[in-house]
């Protein structure tokens, strides 16, 4: 009987590391989609009314042109020479102090900020931003497997709270009168600093030290051999296709402003 209670205690304290663990996956991909949603949809908004509606494409574009190496050089880094949870860490807490610097730039300056000055705090900002949505990837998926659990069972509904946190950043950045001011680059920096210090009480992720892997195979390039697949190659296609949606994020609430029609976000 009392080996038979042992084992019952043990399952229980199990269960509840794994609901512990859950949990705290969970908010960390809520804080990592309300960093970014607290300006991507409302960005256009501000840049237009501060005379920068001819360079919102460039902003958002510059995601796009950090993303074809940044993830790939943090890859690196987490791999071979610091733990991917401390370079998550890291890399909000420069992300928000570029982010909150351009918000001061846009205080300080107001309708004459210039679009060079803006546009490199901004830059510099989603450098380091952009490779942290693989690393919590990283963390979540080693974590979870140190655990004994499968990732790719538990891993989804743990992800579904991104797109929560995303929702929640948006809502509250328009709700709070932001989407025509700098203040959602406050706002931003502000959940990227809080962020990067609960990354740092994340599990501990390995570090390999072996150089075994190639150059292509540390930056990834081995992923195009999916490509001979015919259903990711269709894939791929389909998603680019889709990018295309995405402006009306951006193009409508300017579009709206312009000409004094209220809409929702």
């Amino acid at each position: 009987a009392g080996s038979r209670n042992k084992k019952k205690s043990n399952k229980k304290n199990t269960e509840k590391l794994m609901r512990n663990l859950r949990t705290r996956f969970a908010i960390m991909n809520f804080m990592q989609f309300a960093v970014w949603g607290s300006y991507l949809t409302s960005m256009g908004t501000y840049l237009f009314s501060i005379g920068m509606g001819e360079h919102i494409g460039m902003f958002y574009a510059m995601q796009g042109i950090v993303s074809l190496f940044m993830p790939a050089l943090m890859g690196i880094l987490a791999d071979r020479y610091v733990p991917a949870q401390k370079l998550l860490s890291a890399c909000h807490i420069i992300a928000a102090a570029f982010m909150i610097a351009a918000g001061y730039y846009g205080m300080t300056t107001g309708s004459e900020a210039q679009f060079a000055t803006l546009f490199t705090l901004y830059s510099c900002s989603v450098a380091f931003y952009m490779p942290t949505l693989s690393l919590s990837n990283s963390v979540a998926y080693s974590g979870l497997e140190g655990a004994g659990l499968d990732p790719v069972k538990v891993f989804p509904p743990i992800r579904t709270l991104g797109t929560v946190g995303f929702i929640c950043m948006m809502w509250f950045v328009d709700l709070m009168g932001f989407q025509q001011n700098y203040n959602q680059f406050f706002a931003c920096g502000a959940v990227g600093l809080l962020f990067g210090a609960y990354a740092l009480t994340l599990p501990s992720c390995p570090v390999n030290n072996e150089s075994g892997s190639s150059m292509a195979q540390s930056l990834g390039l081995d992923a195009f051999k999916l490509f001979k697949q015919k259903r990711m190659a269709i894939f791929f296609i389909f998603s680019m296709l889709s990018l295309s949606v995405a402006k009306r994020w951006v193009i409508k609430p300017a579009v709206l402003i312009r000409s004094s029609v209220p809409g929702p976000s």
